[in-house]
């Protein structure tokens, strides 16, 4: 089973992709921390991490960082979520190392393909 990390700090947002990814037979670890997100990722290696940018604690970028030098080329994909659109943000993003970067608001169909398409 291919388990995703995900870190959204916004609860309804949290489990409206928790409830999707399940249904599409992930296994989902939710997290509205960073520095908690970071933690486990750090501990347990998910086979991917699904990660707001703007989160209390650590923020995406920064666990997305982390967890890119912690695991070098093991290291599992990682896809950005964020309401930030802006070119400069995106390029932020995957300087830091993330893989995808997805802008809000978005549809479960479209999360679903990028993750497919990542994993």
């Amino acid at each position: 089973m291919i388990t995703i990390l995900v870190a959204e700090d916004e609860v309804h947002i949290l489990r409206l992709i928790q409830r999707r990814l399940e249904s599409a037979g992930y296994i989902v670890t939710p997290f509205e921390d960073g520095d908690e997100a970071l933690a486990c990722a750090l501990e347990q290696r998910p086979d991917l991490l699904l990660l707001d940018i703007m989160l209390p604690g650590a923020n995406g970028l920064e666990i997305c960082r982390q967890v890119k030098h912690a695991y070098g080329s093991a290291a599992p994909p990682v896809i950005l979520i964020s309401a930030r659109g802006q070119q400069a943000d995106i390029e932020a993003g995957l300087e830091a190392g993330a893989n995808d970067y997805i802008i809000k608001p978005f549809s479960p169909r479209l999360l679903l393909e990028r993750i497919e398409a990542v994993l």
